[in-house]
């Protein structure tokens, strides 16, 4: 088994989460001012990688410039496509689309990993299970190397589309709102948040 086969209720009964969904989780958090440059970016990219509609384009020309600046606002580190083989015999192998480490280094993933971002063609709600699975790895991962992040948090995006989700613990929180990238700052804002 691999992230990417994991539904919403199996990666729930499998390790036991408590699920709490509402509306509006994130909302009270601050928006993020983006730079002139990630404007601009996405004011050209976004068209184009919703014309392609293929979920390497969205992943390519949407995503990764929003989370290149979360990189040069928190200085943490950034990795894309990277194979986070964490414990096998619960099926938490796999590859990540995007993972955010607060540790700066590039050259390999360091704990503690916090934040998953899964990317996916159109259906939100389809990669929610492949999301939460890799936030679980996440938190074997970090206590592994002696360190307890309070919340991890995860995304599911279609680039367009935006939906977060939180782990803390056994409890998993899931903001039933979708936020959209024409709300760029506000996005920003959630990432750069959770994170602090």
């Amino acid at each position: 088994m691999s992230y990417s086969q994991f539904s919403l209720s199996e990666v729930q009964e499998l390790f036991n989460l408590s699920i709490t969904e509402g509306v509006g989780i994130f909302a009270g958090l601050p928006s993020t001012p983006i730079s002139d440059y990630l404007q601009e970016t996405l004011n050209y990219n976004i068209s184009l990688a919703l014309a392609i509609n293929s979920e390497k384009a969205r992943s390519e020309l949407i995503i990764a410039p929003v989370l290149v600046e979360l990189k040069k606002l928190t200085g943490y580190g950034l990795f894309s496509g990277v194979e986070f083989n964490v414990d096998p015999s619960q099926g938490l192998v796999g590859y990540v689309d995007f993972l955010v480490s607060r540790d700066p280094e590039q050259l390999f993933v360091k704990a503690p990993v916090v934040t998953i971002v899964e990317a996916k063609k159109e259906d939100i709600n389809n990669g929610l299970g492949q999301c939460v699975a890799t936030l679980v790895a996440a938190q074997i991962f970090n206590e592994r190397k002696g360190l307890i992040i309070p919340e991890l948090l995860g995304t599911v995006t279609t680039g367009s589309a935006w939906k977060f989700l939180k782990l803390s613990g056994k409890s998993l929180s899931i903001d039933l709102d979708e936020y959209t990238i024409k709300d760029a700052p506000k996005i920003l804002g959630i990432l750069s948040a959770v994170l602090a």
